[in-house]
């Protein structure tokens, strides 16, 4: 007969594999949805906890109290995040956007967030334009803060604010993976040649997706985040960039004047994922005139026409084109390090943490 050492081993195992599966799914739920899943009852927890089992075993929460590893970085980016677009709904397509014009110029890798001369800020298509930078800066510092033991990149907080921003719209969420590092330079070219413009044509977008491995299809997935947000009258006053039939009904006062402020949703219904952006482009009236010219073409005109049909198809294909973008590297020989602040390099490079 076992001895009663041998049972308690085994109980002990079985309990351990028990405890590590929860904890698993716990912080992939966690990680996904940005709270934490309570399956096991408080009182068993807190049991575990103060016995120091589960942190025995690497699960669990620290003796801190926050949540563990990822889980915690999730938490204290989508607190921020949330915020933010509650304060003023506007952000959240702004931190898709600032998300979308890092990645896009060689890859995720935080170089539009540094703040310096002659950086990709300043470039045609993100000067006076792209925002957000204060609530990436905040959502850092706070996972800096509660989460001491996981060191994010502004790159990821970005990836996360993204994600985040796109569910408080109403969007479908999709999984963020960790692990970006921050440039410790900029491309101000890249941004100036790279970066999609109002005034592209059909075949011009589509050089510069397939550059960064986009077909047809994601390209129009992707142009969807124009379902939420706005353009400026400043934008909107160039003829090149703005849909002529949009022009008898346009409510900005052209030419504007010096630091005139003016917006213009870009669909509609700015401040939700919807598909009354590909309705307005079947009709003819997509506000912008690189959004318009996505009927010029075949495979093009199918997903439009498709995603005006099918709010679930556009959502998850957005979902989808979101993640390969997430997944866009930096390019080869660029020096990274995990940023302390978002907008300036370290002193002394961390690449190596």
């Amino acid at each position: 007969m076992a001895s009663f050492a041998t049972k308690l081993s085994l109980a002990l195992s079985l309990l351990a594999l028990v405890l590590a599966g929860y904890s698993i799914y716990q912080n992939t739920y966690s990680a996904i949805n940005g709270t934490e899943l309570q399956l096991i009852p408080t009182w068993l927890d807190e049991t575990l906890e103060s016995a120091n089992i589960l942190r025995a075993l690497g699960l669990g929460k620290s003796s801190s109290g926050m949540l563990s590893d990822e889980a915690c970085v999730f938490s204290a980016v989508k607190e921020i995040v949330e915020a933010a677009i509650t304060n003023e709904t506007r952000m959240g397509a702004s931190l898709i956007r600032l998300f979308f014009h890092d990645c896009f110029v060689d890859g995720c890798d935080g170089g539009i967030l540094l703040n310096a001369t002659n950086g990709e800020q300043s470039a045609p298509a993100n000067a006076n334009s792209v925002r957000g930078f204060e609530v990436i800066e905040r959502a850092k510092q706070n996972a800096k803060s509660k989460c001491s033991d996981t060191p994010v990149s502004c790159a990821d907080v970005l990836a996360i604010a993204a994600r985040d921003s796109v569910v408080k719209l109403g969007g479908q969420t999709y999984t963020v993976n960790l692990g970006r590092r921050d440039a410790r330079s900029f491309n101000l070219t890249g941004a100036n040649n790279q970066l999609p413009a109002p005034f592209d044509d059909l075949a011009t977008q589509t050089r510069k997706f397939a550059d960064k491995g986009f077909n047809q299809t994601e390209m129009v997935a992707l142009a969807g985040a124009h379902t939420v947000g706005f353009a400026r009258c400043a934008v909107l006053c160039s003829s090149n960039n703005l849909n002529q039939a949009r022009n008898s009904t346009l409510q900005c006062t052209c030419p504007v004047a010096a630091g005139d402020a003016g917006l213009v949703g870009l669909d509609p219904t700015p401040s939700t994922m919807d598909t009354r952006y590909f309705r307005d482009i079947v009709d003819g009236q997509g506000l912008l005139f690189s959004d318009q010219v996505l009927l010029n073409g075949t495979t093009t005109t199918a997903a439009v026409r498709r995603y005006r049909d099918g709010t679930g198809a556009f959502l998850s294909d957005f979902a989808a084109a979101m993640v390969k973008m997430g997944n866009l590297a930096p390019s080869a020989g660029v020096q990274l390090e995990i940023r302390d602040v978002c907008s300036i390099v370290n002193p002394t490079s961390v690449a190596a943490m």
